[in-house]
């Protein structure tokens, strides 16, 4: 039997007066996918964030989350959150701060004393478990409330730029343990500016600009798309670049030396023999064809555009 998603939403809208924050959310995520929401400031990812966690009401629209209504207390009981924002008790010790919290969540003595020290060995922070918070650097406080995302064993977390704070050594911590809650069967909705991180965790995307859900993709499927071609081809002459347009577009030549550098974008992998052949076919030489896939953030600014956004 199928399982449902851990996330689903159908129109969801949130207005604040006459100001629409977000217009039309529609996505849905699967148990252990690793979910990215990428968009602009001003974009609606917090206040979309907010609607799913229960802290504040959808104007209108509907959600499930784990199967549950926004807001139920048996799902959220299983829902981990790292909001970007967080202000942390600064006089609690590292294991202190986390037993709090999991006395908050209703786990037992027996069951805390076996998952922090689990925990602060998780993020790195296993020598730190008698130290004040108000001694932590903002990227320890940023390991140690990941720990807090992940006390009660949720199937959900949210993780507000987790990353934000933390050296690349940092980065690749949390990357690991990412993968290591899809191994487990847990979903991450991460929002992050940092598309390169978003790059090397996620399975699929969203793209949201102005509250309204432009396009959701898995990653593997934008790899296979919009490729950036570089052809070294000798003599080359007026023929070439118009021959070219019907394999690919925005075909630039730059030519000197009996040689012409060649870019264009081609929509899939499968045109380049395509290409190859038809050079070799009219006599041209062929010195090089480099496929470049286009980075993330390129399509990034490719989906949501350049302007910014107040």
């Amino acid at each position: 039997m199928p399982q449902s998603p851990v996330i689903h939403t159908e129109n969801l809208r949130k207005e604040f007066g006459p100001k629409v924050a977000v217009a039309d959310l529609t996505l849905q995520v699967e148990e252990g996918e690793i979910f990215g929401f990428l968009g602009p400031n001003g974009a609606g990812k917090t206040t979309s964030m907010k609607m799913l966690l229960g802290l504040t009401a959808p104007t209108s629209g509907a959600a499930t989350l784990l199967g549950q209504p926004l807001g139920d207390r048996r799902a959220r009981a299983r829902i981990g959150f790292l909001p970007e924002h967080f202000r942390f008790h600064e006089w609690l010790t590292a294991a202190e701060f986390l037993d709090l919290h999991g006395r908050l969540y209703g786990m037992e003595q027996s069951a805390r004393r076996q998952v922090i020290p689990h925990l602060l060995e998780l993020v790195g922070l296993a020598d730190r478990a008698g130290t004040r918070l108000s001694a932590f650097s903002k990227g320890m406080l940023q390991r140690i409330g990941l720990a807090q995302a992940l006390l009660n064993e949720p199937k959900l977390v949210f993780l507000d730029e987790p990353t934000s704070g933390l050296d690349p050594l940092g980065r690749r911590l949390v990357r690991s343990i990412i993968n290591g809650l899809r191994q487990e069967g847990t979903a991450v909705f991460l929002n992050s500016h940092l598309l390169s991180e978003i790059e090397l965790t996620c399975d699929r995307v969203a793209f949201i600009r102005e509250g309204k859900i432009l396009r959701v993709t898995s990653l593997a499927q934008l790899d296979d798309e919009d490729v950036h071609v570089r052809l070294r081809v000798g003599a080359p002459d007026a023929s070439l670049v118009d021959g070219l347009q019907q394999f690919g577009s925005n075909i630039q030549l730059e030519s000197g030396d009996g040689l012409g550098l060649v870019t264009l974008n081609v929509s899939h992998e499968r045109s380049l023999p395509q290409i190859a052949q038809w050079l070799v076919s009219e006599g041209y030489n062929l010195y090089e064809l480099s496929p470049q896939r286009l980075s993330l953030e390129e399509r990034f600014i490719q989906i949501i555009g350049d302007r910014l956004t107040e």
